[in-house]
């Protein structure tokens, strides 16, 4: 707004001063009106500049603030005044792009849902604030409204459009006992749900959180782009002197620095990379910064999670081997009593499995991060994880299958194992990150050495770290040598959060809800489609591409113009005109990062 407001001002003034000129004939009231809207401008300019030069970035501001000042010294005052619109036109353009470029992500706020109707005990509807509602509320949602927060269904069947979340536009059918996401478009029928989740902790109001916490931080490339100042500017006061020195004419000095002023330098990264996070945004890939997209570009390792990154968010039971005298229903049930509160796949794989009206009430639970839980129940401690945890006198075990023990009252009870379901597109995503050149990939797990050797093996991953703590994942990130940095680490759990951090490039599946490796990443993935990893390397290559493209063709346009002005063949009027029309290629250039290449359909 400050700078749509400054051009408007400037805009003003010129009116003003061609009707004092051309229609009063007061070329002197022209004149002094431009000058002290000069003057003002570039004491602005100058406060700018300051600030910048404080935050420890170099600028080409004070060409732009000379190129001024050096026009209003030799009476070029129409000059100036061009100028100025270019600046203040320049910056408006700017907004404007980087506007429409997050549009997507702004339609993430305006439709959060804000209302819900909770049914009350005596079967009434009240209407309430989302956010006032708690586990355990019984909600109603009636055609073409938004699930307020995450929830069941506890009666009726509708189609939910869950495109705002998962990227996929064909309505899913659900009915009672099934799943609802905060964001979804309920379709024909009224449905009964069951609080799962508060607002601040559903599904789409992560998303919003997330969008409304990111920072526009200035990507490295930008600053690459300001320390151009320095060489841009001595060049241009060189043509500049020169031109002076040899032609006798102050004029021919102001003339060379009306071509020289910046904005195309100052606007050819910024816009780029404004335009490359509009179309990750597009492909439902948020980006928290422009130094992420950069980054993510020169990215030449990538390392994965396995269980629910490179395998699916579902595990299906295959064996339950006991080693207690316990039968298989009292067992299962013990587990899952201890279970039934964690967010880990292994343990909604496991309550899947059982009748959740059954299970045992807890006391004393301790989870153990990257090892399991430890909880009292009837009377017994129960423990459920990994095999050295739950118990250090067990039998010989060579499992090749995704496993968690149970030992009851320090004892060995028995295991369950899981099969991996591999995504789909988890293969081809790991060819095409090939493909791009990152030849660098790994595998962090906390699963078993056998099971994780398996599943890589069918991926064609060659480097495992398997049986890892979080802290092993950090250590193994840290070790990584800086020919093979920047390192990108793709998680979706709690336990990924702390590698995500750690990581050069932290990218998190979030579709599922995991809060904390989202707000850990420095990217979100909002479906639940592993193809968008490489999908968001080579959208970030071509943004940089473009944005390296824009900035040497301003530099290389600018020095063209400050040539022939040296000469005398540019008026310093014509020359501000000229300084527009490079503005506008510049931004237009920038704003081809949006686009996709020729032949690409996102």
């Amino acid at each position: 707004m400050k700078h749509q407001w400054k051009l408007g001002v400037t805009l003003l003034v010129g009116v003003i001063a061609l009707i004092l000129e051309f229609i009063f004939h007061s070329p002197i009231s022209a004149r002094v009106l431009i000058t002290i809207v000069g003057i003002l401008m570039a004491i602005s300019l100058v406060i700018e500049m300051v600030k910048t030069i404080k935050s420890g970035k170099y600028g080409v501001d004070i060409l732009a603030i000379m190129a001024i000042i050096a026009t209003m010294l030799v009476g070029e005052y129409w000059a100036s005044l061009m100028i100025l619109i270019m600046l203040t036109g320049g910056d408006s353009l700017e907004d404007y792009a980087a506007s429409q470029a997050g549009k997507e992500l702004e339609s993430l706020l305006k439709n959060a849902p804000q209302s819900a109707h909770l049914l009350s005990a005596d079967s009434k509807l009240k209407d309430v604030r989302a956010d006032d509602l708690k586990v355990g509320d019984l909600v109603v949602v009636k055609p073409g409204e938004l699930v307020p927060v995450d929830g069941v269904i506890t009666q009726g069947s509708s189609t939910f459009d869950e495109s705002s979340l998962t990227g996929e536009s064909t309505p899913v059918s659900k009915t009672q006992g099934q799943k609802l996401m905060s964001g979804s478009i309920n379709g024909d029928a009224s449905i009964t749900m069951s609080v799962e989740k508060i607002a601040s902790e559903s599904q789409y109001q992560a998303i919003v959180h997330l969008v409304q916490s990111s920072e526009a931080k200035p990507a490295k490339f930008v600053k690459m782009a300001d320390r151009y100042a320095v060489p841009f500017t001595i060049i241009a006061l060189l043509i500049a002197g020169i031109a002076w020195a040899v032609s006798k004419d102050p004029v021919r000095f102001a003339e060379v620095l009306v071509v020289a002023s910046p904005c195309p330098l100052i606007l050819a990264a910024p816009v780029s990379l404004v335009a490359g996070m509009s179309r990750m945004s597009r492909n439902h890939i948020v980006v928290k910064s422009g130094t992420a997209i950069e980054k993510i570009a020169l990215t030449k390792t990538v390392a994965f999670d396995k269980t629910g990154t490179l395998t699916k968010n579902q595990l299906k039971l295959n064996k339950v081997k006991l080693y207690a005298d316990i039968n298989k229903d009292e067992f299962l049930k013990l587990a899952a009593s201890v279970e039934q509160n964690s967010s880990h796949i292994l343990a909604r794989s496991l309550l899947k499995e059982v009748n959740h009206d059954t299970l045992y009430p807890v006391s004393n639970l301790k989870e153990i991060t990257g090892n399991g839980v430890i909880a009292t129940v009837n009377n017994q401690e129960i423990k459920v994880g990994k095999l050295d945890f739950v118990s250090l006198n067990h039998p010989e075990l060579s499992l090749t299958e995704t496993a968690i023990h149970v030992a009851i009252d320090g004892k060995y009870a028995g295991y369950l194992t899981f099969s991996d379901q591999i995504r789909p597109e988890a293969k081809q995503t790991i060819a095409d990150l090939k493909a791009l050149g990152v030849e660098n990939i790994i595998m962090l797990t906390g699963d078993d050495r056998l099971v994780a050797n398996k599943v890589a093996k069918e991926l064609g991953i060659n480097q495992v770290k398997a049986e890892c703590l979080p802290i092993d994942k950090i250590n193994h990130l840290k070790a990584i040598k800086s020919d093979n940095r920047p390192v990108m680490m793709v998680g979706d759990g709690v336990n990924d959060a702390p590698s995500l951090s750690a990581s050069d490039i932290g990218v998190a599946m979030g579709a599922t809800g995991a809060t904390a490796a989202s707000e850990s990443a420095d990217a979100v993935i909002l479906v639940d489609n592993l193809a968008h990893v490489s999908r968001a390397v080579k959208i970030a290559r071509r943004t940089m591409n473009v944005a390296r493209t824009d900035v040497i063709t301003g530099i290389v346009i600018l020095i063209m113009l400050m040539l022939v002005a040296s000469f005398g063949l540019i008026p310093a009027l014509f020359g501000a005109i000229l300084q527009e029309v490079v503005d506008t290629i510049t931004i237009v250039l920038g704003l081809l990062a949006k686009l996709p290449p020729r032949g690409e359909k996102y």
